[in-house]
């Protein structure tokens, strides 16, 4: 059995989830470029945590889940995914929210 590969996919939830902390950010804030600065940082820590999707501890959630869910850290936001088995040797990772620290995740994911 060779290396996983995995594969990236985002849910519609995600980037509306996305699009709204931008723009609350830069419309209601003011403040463009750390709208900008948060957009650099998601994509960059999705692609660094890509090549390595599960080599990091599940969350454990209150609901049973048919895949277990992970999360990565940037600011005050976590991101949210889960990994899907496609073929033998390949792995989707599909992001499917991005939350503020100070929401509900059980109640949003």
């Amino acid at each position: 059995m060779g290396e996983v590969k995995y594969e990236l996919s985002y849910l519609p939830m995600f980037y509306d989830d996305l699009e709204e902390r931008v723009t609350y950010i830069a419309d209601v804030l003011l403040d463009e470029k750390s709208a900008n600065d948060l957009l650099d940082a998601v994509e960059a820590a999705i692609l660094q945590r890509l090549p390595n999707a599960e080599s990091f501890e599940p969350y454990h959630s209150l609901k049973e889940r048919r895949y277990p869910y992970y999360r990565i850290y940037v600011k005050n936001y976590t991101i949210y995914y889960v990994v899907i088995p496609k073929t033998e040797d390949t792995k989707i990772m599909e992001v499917r929210r991005i939350l503020h620290n100070l929401q509900d995740r059980d109640r949003h994911i």
